[in-house]
């Protein structure tokens, strides 16, 4: 089993697009995929499908999602929350998270066991899954900690622009932070796959002139590796997100996995270049 984590302390970088699309990508090489949503916007919870209620009194997340993973000792395994996510064909498995998760973090932060429960049951359930890709919150918390902890390799996706790079400072700090920690457990330190180019504009001057100076500025400054694979701003890729079906009065969501969505395009082709990338970097 290998667990990713895709992270960056700046939001807006397309780390929730990149992590659910990547899942797909898994699962459609025929893997078993786990989808982890750590971030208490919920945001791959929703882009997975999983959140069809209208009404809070519908919600069937809120008792059972990725915060009674890490709460409790002897209950909540993973196979107890999972849900089946059909965001692509074969589907995938999703611990869902929940608007509600922001609440818990000072009651987590006092409970010392709770940063390796997550690590924990995943590898109770090491059998079971060939990939686990970890969302996570662009903070620097409790839930980000909790998912550098459980994991094996970490991808940092990022639009390259001043803020973002200004964040990596943030990120390189907290990588050293939890390797410590990591070390104290037993574990080795996590395995930085790279940066990943992401949310970038597709001007073709753009492209060809400046981006690479961008990445070039990111490598030698903040001593990251950039990857070659690239994931542009592309319509096609919110379109399929976005998806809704209309039933009755209602627009319920569904949104599609690029593949599924737009399979053959060049959105659905620089996700595939990124997983052969990370399958290379991560020997998967």
């Amino acid at each position: 089993m290998k667990t990713i984590a895709v992270y960056h302390n700046k939001g807006g970088v397309g780390k929730t697009t990149l992590t659910v699309n990547l899942a797909a990508s898994f699962s459609r090489k025929g893997y078993r995929v786990l989808l982890i949503d750590l971030d208490s916007q919920a945001n791959s919870t929703y882009a997975t499908g999983l959140i069809k209620f209208h009404d809070e009194l519908q919600d069937d997340i809120k008792d059972n999602y990725v915060y009674h993973v890490i709460r409790e000792r002897n209950a909540y395994f993973i196979a107890d929350v999972v849900k089946r996510s059909k965001f692509t064909n074969p589907p995938f498995d999703v611990v869902p998270s929940h608007i509600d998760l922001m609440q818990h973090e000072k009651e987590l932060i006092e409970i010392a066991p709770a940063r390796t429960r997550l690590f924990s049951k995943l590898q109770r359930d090491a059998d079971s899954y060939d990939i686990v890709i970890i969302d996570t919150p662009p903070s620097l918390n409790i839930y980000s900690q909790i998912a550098l902890i459980a994991a094996d390799y970490l991808l940092i996706p990022s639009d390259l622009k001043p803020f973002a790079n200004e964040g990596l400072r943030n990120v390189q700090n907290f990588i050293a932070e939890t390797n410590e920690f990591r070390e104290q457990i037993g574990q080795g330190s996590l395995q930085v796959l790279g940066i990943v180019p992401s949310k970038i504009a597709t001007a073709h001057r753009f492209v060809e002139f400046v981006l690479p100076r961008m990445e070039e500025t990111v490598r030698g400054r903040y001593g990251f590796p950039v990857l070659k694979s690239r994931i542009f701003d592309r319509r096609d890729v919110s379109a399929a997100i976005e998806r809704t079906l209309e039933v009755g009065e209602l627009d319920i969501p569904d949104p599609q996995s690029i593949f599924d969505h737009k399979p053959g395009s060049q959105a659905a082709e620089e996700f595939e270049a990124l997983t052969q990338e990370v399958m290379q970097l991560a020997g998967i």
